[in-house]
């Protein structure tokens, strides 16, 4: 195998671990040793913030291939996060909304 066949594999798995990682921290997917759904958005953004730290120091360094690869995983993996971080919006907005009254009362002197 060339030098740099090798080093473009690797560098793809490398992008591919953090994906993972992200993914499996979104909630996405389940994680392997635990065999639960977990989220942990702050890890999930650690992991995309590798990711982009990647891609700033490589820049240049890249063939086109592996530039388009790492390019086209952050962005998919930011728009999962965005998803998964309006999710908890929209949960916690839910919550803090009183109960709907529905203008029907007991009466309790009929009790």
């Amino acid at each position: 195998m060339e030098v740099n066949e090798k080093n473009t594999q690797m560098f793809m798995y490398l992008a591919g671990s953090f994906e993972m990682s992200a993914m499996i921290a979104m909630g996405k997917i389940k994680n392997p040793v635990t065999d639960k759904t977990e989220r942990n958005l702050i890890q999930a953004q650690f992991s995309i913030d590798i990711l982009d730290m990647l891609k700033e120091k490589t820049k240049g360094n890249l063939d086109e291939y592996e530039s388009k690869f790492l390019e086209n995983l952050l962005g998919q993996l930011k728009l999962n996060y965005i998803d998964e971080a309006n999710k908890d919006k929209s949960e916690s907005t839910a919550k803090d909304k009183p109960e709907p009254e529905s203008g029907i009362e007991k009466d309790k002197s009929d009790q």
